[in-house]
């Protein structure tokens, strides 16, 4: 089954948290702090793969998770680093953020990498908090959480050529003749049900990559028929091959057909749109209305299209076509898909990161930053209150409790912990 797109959760492992420990050996009465910092959380890395085609894995598992980091331990002994998640995807995956649809990642290349979500740091172990006056810190820190999010993967097919035109003009039957490509071909709608890549060979190391592109139909760029699904894959190409059965064999207007394509290109890219494009006049060994044909010609070329006439079937003008297409992609330079990247969203807790609200006398304290402070407090030491009060005057929280109106024995509430207020 192919699967071009897919949705999953990624979350980066937390750091380690700090230990709380102290030097202990034979005659030594009272040793120093040596409790030793946690490791930090594994990554979540994205890597490309050319021995995979197809995002179908994604569609059994959605939910992937780095390992966290190991706690630290006495003797000044750091936790072990968590390991990375490796998520193998095809070469040519674009990676998205699902909440906002900015393009963190656009994997092209074999080998390539992306860390998609960091690990979170380790936290420091009580031997840092140390101090002439603080001699017995019984407080350490704890490790930070790893970045999480949600992603959209997106498999955007890496061709040189696409090959474009309403279903049944011999887009398959093109790529077999030209490419070992052997896609399903048969006289009705829409036989392509998946894209199709080819190599076409010119010469000794002259080659080039085709990909025929499900039949896109009137309203394709509005979900109508296939072409929705599969027109990201001729995002990537350098150069268009529109096929149109020029002989009108089922009584259609080729250059009607022309024209709608087009105008699916435009609603879907306008920078598709603009992409070059070859005109491929297929089926003219059929030998009817040769007036049509003749009018469909005459008109591309006075748009200024190239324009060749083949038979996709008996391969008549193929090697032409397929030879003039080589040299003009040589006139053609490549072009990244994305100009920006978004980066991923930080979780490290920022000092500003806490509200405050009063809620029937009482006064609520809440935010990133206050519950990291009472995970790293040890309550029961008067210590690490005491560097939990300075660090309350430190970020302002203090001032903001004020700014409310609190008073002298006042109760205030953070998470699990409550105490009166005193100035």
């Amino acid at each position: 089954m192919f699967v071009d797109s897919a949705k999953i959760y990624i979350e980066a492992g937390k750091g380690g948290n700090g230990h709380v420990s102290f030097h202990r050996e034979k005659y030594v009465a009272a040793g120093g702090p040596d409790g030793g910092d946690g490791g930090d959380g594994g990554n979540v890395v994205f890597r490309a793969d050319t021995h995979l085609s197809t995002l179908m894995d994604f569609r059994y598992k959605r939910k992937y998770k780095a390992q966290n980091g190991e706690d630290g331990r006495g003797a000044k002994c750091r936790g072990k680093n968590g390991e990375d998640i490796v998520i193998l995807v095809p070469c040519g995956t674009v990676i998205k953020n699902a909440e906002t649809g900015g393009v963190l990642a656009d994997l092209t290349n074999d080998g390539e990498e992306f860390i998609a979500a960091k690990g979170g740091s380790g936290g420091f172990g009580n031997v840092h908090f140390a101090t002439p006056t603080r001699q017995v810190p019984r407080f350490a820190k704890p490790g930070l959480n790893g970045q999480a999010l949600e992603v959209i993967l997106e498999l955007k097919m890496l061709a040189d050529v696409g090959l474009l035109g309403f279903p049944n003009v011999g887009k398959s039957t093109l790529l077999s003749k030209v490419s070992d490509a052997q896609p399903k071909i048969a006289d009705y709608h829409f036989t392509t049900l998946v894209p199709n890549l080819g190599v076409v060979k010119i010469d000794e190391g002259a080659s080039f990559v085709i990909a025929d592109i499900p039949g896109l139909i009137e309203g394709a760029s509005d979900g109508v028929g296939l072409g929705h699904a599969f027109l990201r894959h001729i995002e990537r190409t350098r150069l268009l091959l529109h096929v149109v059965d020029a002989c009108s064999t089922e009584g259609r207007n080729p250059i009607e057909d022309f024209d709608i394509i087009n105008a699916e290109l435009k609603k879907h890219s306008e920078k598709l749109s603009q992409r070059k494009q070859i005109v491929v006049a297929n089926k003219i060994d059929l030998g009817m209305n040769t007036e049509i044909k003749d009018k469909f010609i005459s008109e591309m070329k006075k748009r200024g299209y190239p324009v060749f006439e083949i038979s996709a079937a008996t391969g008549k003008g193929v090697d032409d076509l397929m030879k003039f297409v080589y040299h003009e992609l040589q006139t053609i330079p490549k072009e990244p898909l994305y100009d920006v990247m978004e980066e991923v969203p930080e979780v490290e807790k920022k000092s500003d990161d806490f509200t405050v609200r009063n809620e029937n006398g009482v006064y609520v304290v809440e935010g990133g930053y206050i519950e990291y402070l009472i995970n790293s407090t040890n309550f029961d030491d008067n210590e690490s209150v005491q560097h939990f009060q300075n660090a309350l005057k430190r970020k302002g929280i203090i001032a903001a409790l004020e700014e409310k109106g609190i008073q002298e024995n006042d109760t205030v509430r953070m998470y699990d912990i409550e105490f009166e207020f005193v100035f």
